[in-house]
């Protein structure tokens, strides 16, 4: 059974003129009774989950910029050199990092005429497109990386040293999940 989790917040005081922000407007249920009660906020996970990206995203943003890259080229060119000696086609490439296929043909496209990625016709399927990583695709990922893995440090001494792998393999669970609910609905 889930379970659903819960942050208790302070009641407003009664002698208030308004209560607190997100308290009695319908977005915290109060079970303010009695003295010391307290008003129960349910967590949700899609704002948590979309606070958490954007945080990163925009903190990275600034990381990427000494680099001159953004952080969805980062995550092309760190798939890529990941992937290696494979070139993958862009709709595995589309499917490996979570984007739509539009986006990622607008995002190759301007990478291709940035001299960071080639893209080349299958060989098996003249409809396909297969990505690799140029020299200079590689020094750019190269002088990012760095950047990648010290916000992710910077962001994970959040959590006691004990608990940071434990978080990371729970949050890849949450992302297969969500990856899994989209096929279904599909």
């Amino acid at each position: 059974m889930d379970k659903q989790i819960e942050e208790r917040i302070s009641c407003p005081d009664r002698t208030a003129a308004a209560p607190p922000a997100g308290v009695g407007d319908g977005t915290v249920p109060l079970e303010c009774r009695g003295e010391g009660a307290v008003a129960v906020r349910k967590r949700r996970l899609p704002p948590l989950l979309r606070r958490a990206w954007f945080g990163l995203n925009q903190t990275f943003r600034r990381f990427s910029a000494k680099a001159g890259i953004t952080p969805d080229q980062f995550t092309v060119l760190r798939t890529l050199v990941e992937q290696e000696p494979s070139h993958p086609t862009q709709s595995e490439l589309s499917e490996k990092i979570t984007s739509d296929p539009n986006t990622i043909t607008s995002l190759l496209r301007r990478m291709e005429a940035g001299g960071l990625i080639q893209r080349r016709s299958d060989a098996a399927d003249r409809r396909a497109r297969r990505i690799a990583v140029k020299p200079a695709g590689r020094r750019v990922y190269e002088q990012a990386a760095p950047l990648a893995w010290e916000l992710q440090n910077r962001v994970l001494m959040s959590l006691p040293e004990e608990r940071r792998e434990a978080f990371l393999e729970d949050l890849e669970t949450i992302a297969n999940s969500c990856q899994n609910a989209l096929k279904e609905w599909r």
